[in-house]
This record gives structure tokens, sequence and C-alpha cells, in this order.
């Protein structure tokens, strides 16, 4: 088939996406108990991608590190990306307490008892010590880190592989073209899923307004308009004003280039169902394979903006509707908490809940039931969530490419201006030049 063909064909397909959603949430109006049953279609095609997320960001960080011929490369991009990321983690967290104290938005609310029953389903099993979780970095066989589906150990296993290969200097370099091959069958298993996308978005789309309707969703809209508003504020604003100054490149621009994996997040509310285009693209725009192969994945682990306001704004919220508002102290001390304890599962639908309810349920054991005012829209919120982190981690990677240095400027103005578009035949990332991507 003809190039202007295969371009065709992903026109239409997420052109398709966004039909699908549309029709999910009239379906959900008209029928909305026979809505609520297609939300496996929704759950399935998650489960796909999240299937391919460890081998992903095994094959990215390996080939990363394994491209670098000095560690110290390695691990000056690694220390700058995690000092960025906490830093633009506590700017969030600043800017959800002061968004939500001014909002109130839960002064006035009272919890139902079938909301305190969902709250407490959610907050069952989620509570874990601190202890707890860096010991869960370390999985039990070198294997159990790819089909156990936890990110920070897939983490760890593929920065002792990639440091390992770096080590054996030539004698590992069959070992990395093995991994590359690798990489290129797991983003064509990945093309391949990606026709499954308009299922799944009509499917998860349908489910979530069949469940809530419009009443559900008119009595938390102040929360939702103020958190979506928040969002906003910080990624035009704050990394907006961040990629001006460092990079001269206006945020819109680079938003515009990665529109159709912002449609993607929109239609799953899953930021990691994105992450293979996102890493193909840096790529493309003119970031060094080592920058992105280390700072992406440890960004969705490690970059929780849009997690941090939400976090925030949620937990105030609750505190308010029960009217057992928070002290300025135990907002921090909180929040704090959670932004720890929610590393690893960024990109993960639902996440931000757990994380929610774990710890109310250790710091404020009275608020857990209050986590059930917000069960029903947290799939809304979780889309603006999920949209904050990606855009936060691309803009993150460009400006750790500007200060190593490791980024071709001329052909990132070149990309942006629309002028050295990324097609879908461009070799993904690892993928040998000539053989097109279909998808």
């Amino acid at each position: 088939m003809s190039e202007g063909g295969r371009r065709d064909r992903t026109h239409y397909l997420y052109l398709a996406v966004i039909a699908a959603v549309l029709a999910g949430i009239v379906l959900g109006l008209a029928a909305p108990g026979w809505a609520v049953e297609l939300k496996p279609l929704g759950t399935g095609f998650v489960n796909l991608i999240k299937m391919m997320i460890s081998p992903v960001i095994f094959c990215t960080i390996v080939l990363g590190i394994g491209s670098v011929r000095r560690a110290a490369k390695v691990g000056a991009v690694g220390g700058l990306a995690l000092g960025y990321f906490l830093l633009m983690s506590t700017v969030a967290l600043a800017i959800g307490l002061v968004v939500g104290n001014v909002l109130e938005p839960g002064s006035g609310l009272h919890l139902t008892e079938s909301l305190r029953h969902a709250g407490a389903a959610q907050a069952k099993g989620a509570h874990q010590s601190t202890a707890d979780f860096l010991l869960g970095m370390i999985p039990t066989t070198l294997v159990s880190a790819f089909t156990g589906g936890q990110v920070l150990q897939t983490l760890l296993v593929a920065l002792l592989t990639g440091f390992a290969l770096q080590a054996m200097g030539p004698a590992g370099q069959p070992v990395l073209r093995g991994i590359g091959h690798l990489q290129t069958l797991v983003f064509r298993i990945l093309a391949m899923i990606m026709w499954a996308a308009p299922v799944g978005a009509f499917g998860a789309m349908a489910a979530v307004v069949g469940a809530t309707g419009t009443d559900a969703l008119k009595s938390l809209a102040v929360i939702m308009i103020g958190f979506y508003l928040t969002c906003a504020l910080f990624v035009i604003v704050v990394l907006g004003a961040l990629l001006r100054l460092v990079a001269g490149v206006s945020i819109f621009a680079l938003l515009r280039y990665l529109g159709r994996e912002f449609l993607l997040i929109l239609s799953t509310s899953s930021s990691e169902s994105a992450l293979p285009r996102l890493i193909a693209k840096l790529e493309h725009l003119g970031v060094s394979r080592p920058v992105v192969g280390v700072t992406v994945p440890t960004g969705y682990s490690f970059n929780l903006d849009g997690t941090a306001i939400y976090l925030t704004m949620s937990a105030l919220f609750i505190g308010e509707a029960m009217g057992k508002p928070l002290a300025l102290g135990q907002q921090i001390s909180l929040l704090l908490f959670m932004i720890v304890a929610s590393k690893g599962a960024a990109g993960v639908t639902g996440a931000g809940l757990a994380t929610l309810a774990g710890g109310l349920q250790s710091h404020r054991p009275e608020l857990v039931d209050g986590v059930g005012l917000i069960v029903g829209i947290d799939r809304f919120m979780s889309e603006a969530r999920a949209m904050t982190n990606f855009a936060g981690n691309a803009v993150a990677t460009v400006l750790i490419g500007i200060w190593m240095k490791e980024i071709d400027r001329a052909r990132m103005a070149e990309v942006l201006a629309g002028r050295l578009p990324f097609e879908e035949r461009t070799p993904q990332a690892g993928e040998p030049e000539g053989e097109p991507v279909t998808v």
C-alpha cells in the first residue's frame, strides 16, 4: 500500500476513536442499564496495552543505557530527571493546595450509605508502609518483574541489565542488537492492538456514563471543573513558562505535536496507552535515545504532576464534604505521604483512587468513607490526571535534552513547525530504517 494510504488509514483510526467516545456517551445516557454491561470492552483494551508496558520499558531503558559509552552520562540524566520530577511534584502539590482551599469544593455535601460502602471498598488493602513500598521494588525473581505488572520492578531489572551490558563492552553488543529486535516486535504488537482502540473507547465511555448519569456529575461539578482548570493552569503557565524559558518553544506547539496521543489518553484515561508513541515521537523530535530511554520510563513512575493535584484537591474535598476539614499541617503531611505511595502507578487507571483511599486510611481513618463521594467521577478526573502527567513527561524530556545538550534544536524547530511531520511509517524506537510500521 502507498505511504499516503497508510497515513489515511491511521487518520481514520483516530476519527473512529472520537466517534466511539461520542457514541458511548449517547448510549450511556439513552440506555444506562445496557451501557454499564459494556465496561469489559474498555477494561480489555486497557489490559491489552498494560500487558506490553513491561517489555516496552525494559527494552527502552536497556537500549538507552547500552547505547551510552559512559555510565556517568546515564547517572547524570537520571539524577537530573529525578531532581526535576521532585521539584515539579512539589509545585503541583502547592497549586492544588491553594486552589482547593480557595474553592472549598466539598462544602455542603453529605454522604449516603452506598457511598460509604464504596469508599470502604476502595480503601480495603490500599495501605502500605514506606518499607513495604521500598521492598516492593525488588522482584521475587528476574522474570517475575515482567509478569507481576509492577513498573518499578521492571525499572530496576532494566537498569541492572543496561549497566551490566554496558560494562561488558563489545561482548554485550549482540545482546543489545537482540533487544533492539525485541523492541521492534513489541512496537509492532502495540500497533496491532491500537486498532482495537475505538471498541475500547466506546465500552469505557458508555459504562461510566451509564453508571453515573447526569445527576451525579452535576452534584460534583465544582471539583471536576476546578480540577481541570488547575491542571490546565499547571500545564500552560508552569510547564509552558519553563519550556519557553529553557527551550524557546511554545507549549502549544508541543501539545499540538502530541495531539493524537492526548486523544488516546482521553479515550482510555491511562497515560500508559500512549507511552510507546511518546518515546517514538520524542526521538523523532530530536531528543537523543539515551535521554528518552532514561527520562520517559522514569517519569512514568516518578513524575506525578496530575496525580499530585488530584490527591490534593480530592483530600480537601472529602474533608469539607464530611465536615472535618484538614488543617494546613495535616494537609501537607497526608499529601506528601500519598505522593510517595503513588510512585510507579502514575499511568494506571484507578490507581489514584486507591492511593487516595490508602493515604486517608493511614492518616485520617475517619475520612476514608468520603472516598465514595468521588468514585462516580474518578474516571473523568483520571483523564485530566493522565494527560497532565503525560504533558509533564514530554516537557521534562525536552528540557533534560536541552540541559544535557542531547537534542537537535534545529530538527525540533522543523518538527514543531510541521515541516518534518511524524509519519506512521517513521521507524519506531529501535526499528531499523526501511521497515515501515503500519498502525
